[in-house]
């Protein structure tokens, strides 16, 4: 075992230089250089989850079944990659052909490909690039608009593994040559101490609130999920900490889930790291890094403001009163020396980027700032070779995404040669009518079917091939319906009956973990709502021609929905709100959202009185812990 670590290690390591090298001087060869890159990484996944560990496969000859199962699965993947490579001048001049055992070679080798994406993603990823094959291989034989004119053998393998337009297309090499830096310079960041001090920081700055640990964990987890990009990472690395501490304030422990689950998938709203999946949007969207940044800035201080506002809320609800001075998270110089550890890294990348450089660069530089700034850390002064780990483990977290994405790829080439994305669109449009509202609530359902049970890199990418024909006919902005379906990636994350989010947080918080989903859904519901009002006013966003007066409208509008809409969900304001109070500050809030200014003017006026109201009942000391 300690030389299959070892190995692992290695060649993570391995992984990591190389996205170093590609980040700082460019790729080699795109076949060469995505190719040998995968094969790497698929010998990681072999090493790491081999087969014969499965729980019906440990015992006696089934587990010596497994390794040569291994072994076989890794040997398709490393032949089929080296006749890639050996056939890749004549795939770019055409001239090719394959004979019949190279054609099945390949199909076995996207087998293998996908068979090593459920180690690592589980099921739903493998159906749905299984499903994309099969449609691909069998879909002139389907019904109706899914049919189409049937395709050999030979012309899917071309596409879907010989050439650039599939496993090792687009997205495998945005992967390679920018994505895969900023996972490492993640790990990097984490494991160097940064995220200790984080969470310090954060319980001292809101210790004196009502939600205390809650607020905490918001704060933590806003700022540790930015760098991370991995929800499952930030909730298991945060919220083993600030969990426990939310149970222990009095809240509930499907309610401490809950609110980890919420906090650790906005992490990858806020500027200014926003995780790794943005760098892909800035790809495909031709839009500048710093300009997606500045536009998720607002959305994302309305999405944290609500989890505050949720937070304070419930603690009234329940009682929780402020630490006493004494209780509350102290700290030393130690701490804000930390501190440095994750403001450095963070800043370097807004100079390099400021500086006109590319973000591999900027990422390329970060990386360098976090290791070099990692020796603050006394731990790390004793024993360097915790960062030549945190390289390792960068390698290792890079490479499970690039085994995601190449399967993604699949998907993508399967679209392109069917044309299935432009049936799609074409139905969510039939069924839409001429109604953008209704339009965009499709997309937002396929968006959360498609994305549910992967991290979000490969729910965005899987969304975006699938919806792109459909984004594209809304004649919407492009960042907007982009930043609409990123958003629903993320909160895929909490949905059931696949919540990621809420399901890696309810072990640790000893919950129901169907229960701590619904309560994250009802935590973070303005992530589900701001979509859509970014979309109809895309100055929320900073795009385009908008007035100062605009702006401050409709984030006047969206504050008060979202102080109407969170206490109406959590039934209590200075006191429990009877049942049609609750009802009319949830119909003030959505009037207030609704794009005909007639309806605006209506929730305006229905919220003032609501709040006038509140406040007249607040003053009176009879009314305390009496349903207003």
């Amino acid at each position: 075992m300690r030389t299959i670590k070892a190995v692992t290690l290695v060649i993570g390591f391995g992984l990591a230089l190389q996205a170093l090298y590609s980040a700082y001087a460019g790729g080699w060869e795109p076949t060469v250089h995505r190719s040998l890159a995968l094969a790497f990484s698929a010998a990681l996944i072999v090493l790491l989850k081999p087969f014969a560990l499965e729980p019906f496969m440990r015992h006696g000859w089934l587990k010596a079944l497994g390794y040569l199962f291994d072994i076989l699965l890794f040997g398709i993947i490393a032949a089929a990659i080296y006749l890639l490579i050996e056939k890749a001048a004549d795939v770019d001049s055409l001239l090719v052909s394959f004979s019949i055992e190279e054609q099945w070679l390949a199909l076995l080798a996207v087998l293998a490909l996908f068979e090593l994406t459920r180690r690592v993603f589980g099921l739903p990823l493998l159906l749905v690039s299984s499903f994309s094959l099969v449609y691909c291989l069998y879909g002139a034989y389907m019904p109706w608009v899914f049919s189409h004119s049937g395709f050999s053998l030979e012309q899917s393998v071309e596409t879907i593994w010989y050439g650039l337009q599939g496993v090792f297309g687009f997205p495998t090499g945005v992967v390679v040559q920018l994505i895969f830096v900023f996972i490492v310079f993640g790990v990097v960041l984490e494991r160097s101490g940064a995220g200790d001090s984080l969470i310090r920081i954060a319980f001292y700055l809101t210790g004196h609130t009502r939600g205390g640990a809650g607020h905490a964990a918001i704060v933590a987890s806003a700022l540790f999920g930015s760098m991370s990009g991995s929800v499952t990472a930030n909730v298991a690395g945060t919220g083993s900490f600030t969990i426990p501490m939310i149970k222990r304030r009095g809240f509930s422990p499907a309610f401490a889930g809950a609110v980890e689950g919420a906090a650790s998938s906005g992490g990858q709203i806020m500027p200014p790291v926003m995780g790794a999946a943005v760098f892909l949007m800035a790809d495909l969207t031709a839009t500048p890094y710093l300009t997606i940044c500045l536009a998720a800035l607002i959305p994302a201080l309305f999405y944290y403001g609500n989890l505050f506002l949720m937070v304070t809320l419930e603690a009234r609800k329940a009682g929780i009163q402020p630490l006493p001075p004494e209780q509350r998270q102290r700290l030393d110089k130690g701490d804000w020396i930390n501190a440095i550890m994750f403001i450095g890294p963070i800043l370097t990348i807004i100079a390099v980027l400021l500086l006109g450089r590319s973000p591999a660069m900027a990422g390329f530089w970060a990386t360098i700032a976090a290791v070099v700034l990692g020796f603050i850390n006394p731990a790390v002064r004793r024993k360097p070779a915790i960062l030549l780990e945190a390289m390792a483990q960068g390698g290792i977290a890079g490479a499970k995404i690039l085994v995601a994405v190449a399967s993604i790829g699949v998907i993508l080439a399967v679209l392109n040669l069917t044309g299935f994305g432009l049936k799609f669109a074409l139905l969510v449009q039939s069924l839409g009518g001429d109604s953008l509202f209704i339009g965009l609530v499709l997309m937002a359902v396929a968006c959360l079917a498609l994305g549910m049970g992967m991290p979000t890199l490969p729910a965005y990418l899987i969304i975006v091939l699938v919806m792109g024909k459909t984004m594209t006919n809304l004649g919407l902005e492009p960042l907007a319906i982009h930043m609409f379906v990123f958003y629903f990636g993320i909160m895929s994350a909490l949905t059931p009956p696949v919540a990621l989010a809420a399901f890696t947080a309810a072990p640790i918080a000893g919950a129901n973990p169907m229960a701590t989903a619904f309560v994250s859904m009802k935590l973070a519901f303005v992530g589900f709502v701001i979509p859509f009002v970014f979309v109809y006013n895309p100055e929320l966003l900073l795009l385009g021609d908008f007035s100062v007066q605009s702006l401050l409208w409709i984030a006047a509008r969206l504050l008060l929905a979202i102080w109407l809409l969170g206490s109406g969900l959590v039934g209590y304001l200075s006191a429990p709100l009877g049942i049609w109070v609750r009802v009319a500050h949830l119909l003030a809030g959505t009037l207030l959202l609704l794009d005909d200014p007639l309806w605006q003017g209506l929730g305006l006026a229905a919220a003032l009185l609501l709040l006038a109201r509140g406040m007249i009942i607040a003053r009176r000391p009879e009314v305390a812990g009496q349903v207003l």
